[in-house]
C-alpha cells in the first residue's frame, strides 16, 4: 500500500536561534525529526539550508527533494549508535573502491580511468591509504593497512559529518573519493562525475538511456546540494 502523502501544513519556514544551536521554525514551531528529537544545528547555514527546502515544498511535502533534511535526521536519530557501522561500511568500500577496478577492454576505457583515477589514488597514498588496482572483474585483496587508515580517517568526523561522508561513500562506489570530498581536496559534484566515468562512457559509444541519464541528473542534484553542508 502507497505510504499517504502529507500536505503542506505551514505558511512560512525559517532559520531562528536557539539554546543549543540554531533551529527551524515551521509557522514559529520548532521542526522536529520522525523521532520526535529537535532538529538543531550547530551552523547558521546549514539551518538555513533546511529552511529554504521546507520552504520550497508546494501542495505536499515531497522528502526526496530535501536531502538535507533527510541527512539530518539520520545523523542526529542513528548516527550516534551506530558510528561503528558506518565506519565499517566505508572500510568495506574502500575494499572494493570503484577507483580500483579498471577495465581490460576497450582499452581505451582504461586509458580514460588510468587518466582521470590515478591521481586520486596518489592522493589518498599521500595519506597512508595505499591501495592495489587490477583489471576484470577479480576480485583485488587489499592491504589490511591501507584499509585501517581508511577507518581512523572516517572516525575523525563528527556524527554529521561522519553521515555526508557514507553517503557520498555508497553514491560514488568509492571510499576515496568521498574522502578527497570531505578533506576539500576535490569537489562533490566533480567527484561524482569520476565515479560517473564508466556510465558516460557506455552513453558516449552506445547511445543515450533516457531513464538512467533522468536518475542521474535526480542523483547530481542531490550530491550538489549535500555539498552546501560541507
Amino acid at each position: 500500500m502507497a505510504k499517504p502523502k502529507t500536505k503542506r501544513f505551514y505558511e512560512t519556514a525559517a532559520a531562528a536561534p536557539s539554546d543549543d544551536g540554531w533551529a527551524v521554525l515551521l509557522d514559529g514551531r520548532m521542526l522536529k525529526t520522525p523521532g520526535k528529537l529537535p532538529l538543531i544545528t550547530q551552523s547558521e547555514n546549514h539551518a538555513r539550508l533546511i529552511a529554504a527546502e521546507w520552504d520550497a515544498q508546494e501542495d505536499i511535502i515531497r522528502p526526496h527533494l530535501m536531502p538535507v533534511t533527510r541527512l539530518y535526521n539520520v545523523a542526529l536519530e542513528r548516527t550516534p549508535e551506530n558510528r561503528e557501522g558506518l565506519i565499517a561500511e566505508v572500510r568495506k568500500y574502500a575494499a572494493t573502491d570503484l577507483l580500483c577496478y579498471r577495465a581490460d577492454f576497450p582499452r581505451a576505457l582504461n586509458a580514460k580511468q588510468a587518466q582521470n583515477w590515478d591521481k586520486w589514488l596518489d592522493w589518498a597514498r599521500g595519506l597512508g591509504i595505499d591501495l592495489q588496482t587490477g583489471e576484470g572483474v577479480m576480485a583485488i585483496t587489499q592491504d589490511e593497512s591501507a584499509l585501517e587508515a581508511v577507518a581512523k580517517m572516517a572516525a575523525q568526523f563528527d556524527d554529521l559529518d561522519l553521515t555526508l561522508l557514507a553517503h557520498l561513500n555508497a553514491v560514488y562506489g568509492s571510499a576515496i573519493l568521498a574522502l578527497a570530498v570531505m578533506k576539500g581536496a576535490l569537489g562533490a559534484e566533480a567527484a561524482y562525475t569520476l565515479s560517473r566515468l564508466d556510465f558516460d562512457f557506455q552513453l558516449e559509444h552506445w547511445g543515450d538511456d533516457e531513464e538512467a541519464r533522468e536518475l542521474d541528473e535526480l542523483t547530481r542534484t542531490e550530491i550538489i546540494a549535500l555539498s552546501r553542508l560541507i
